[in-house]
């Protein structure tokens, strides 16, 4: 994304000098690893106050082929508060892991199912092609000889294009209702808490969308291509924009201690912006 950002930035000389008079709008976000929530005030505020722009190029990397779908994301912060007993008691007191332990169950049977399923469309073109779901970080717990007074984990899902979210959010939290009810039943002091952190839309082909019309002008890519990972490109079509995803390096290469762009990536992202201050000009 930085190299993106850099190749943006070295467009705006090429295309003064160039004489382009179409409006160039550069937009570069915070917090984009857990749903993009930087961007949303200012995807808003670029629509009420900016002309609107024909098309969004989001500068992930995709090796620079153009990526017309990604899936969405959903992210909850869950806090367990169960009730303190001596182990030998256990079944008059609530162990919070204990019950995590459910909603970790609940998860990977819901895996279990997608995975099973035929993929729709939609769906069929990703890597995996199933809704997926999953607990990144767990603790709790007091000493090995009481019942877990407190747990707390995190849970994203990454629902598919064709699967509406919303149907996965209301799954959830009414597994979590029902595993808090039983909680309730042995001691009424316990709960379970949810909190949504981010909410990221999915990016859907578009029919006939002026930014895929473009990016593949510009880069001779006429193949199908989604991702599995998210980017602010699903904030910008929710607000009316037409959005693809191209840039230069491999996702493959990301999150790694050792995260690099291979200086041919970088080369083929300066050609890109080469073409499109030359199409602009036109």
């Amino acid at each position: 994304m930085k190299g993106f950002d850099a190749l943006a930035l070295a467009a705006v000389p090429m295309a003064l000098a160039a004489g382009v008079k179409r409006p160039l709008q550069i937009a570069l976000s915070y917090d984009e690893e857990l749903g993009c929530d930087g961007c949303i005030g200012m995807v808003d505020e670029m629509a009420r106050l900016l002309p609107r722009a024909s098309a969004v190029i989001v500068g992930e990397p995709s090796r620079m082929k153009v990526v017309t779908g990604h899936k969405g994301g959903i992210g909850y912060r869950v806090h367990l508060k169960g009730y303190e007993v001596h182990s030998s008691m256990v079944d008059r007191g609530v162990s919070a892991i204990m019950e995590a332990g459910r909603i970790i169950g609940w998860v990977n049977d819901r895996n279990a199912e997608n995975r099973a399923k035929v993929p729709g469309p939609l769906a069929a073109a990703f890597d995996p092609p199933w809704t997926t779901l999953h607990v990144g970080q767990i603790s709790g717990g007091t000493a090995d000889n009481i019942t877990a007074g407190d747990c707390h984990m995190t849970i994203d899902m990454r629902p598919v294009p064709g699967e509406p979210a919303t149907g996965w959010q209301v799954a959830f939290e009414a597994e979590v209702a029902r595993i808090e009810a039983g909680m309730r039943a042995v001691h009424p002091a316990t709960s379970i808490t949810l909190e949504r952190y981010f909410d990221m839309p999915m990016l859907r082909p578009e029919a006939d969308g002026e930014a895929e019309r473009l990016a593949r002008t510009l880069t001779g890519d006429n193949g199908t291509h989604v991702v599995s990972y998210g980017t602010e490109g699903g904030h910008f079509q929710h607000a009316g924009y037409s959005a693809v995803v191209c840039g230069p390096g491999d996702i493959a290469q990301a999150h790694q201690t050792d995260e690099y762009l291979e200086l041919s990536e970088f080369a083929a992202g300066m050609d890109f912006m080469e073409r499109l201050v030359k199409h602009l000009a036109l």
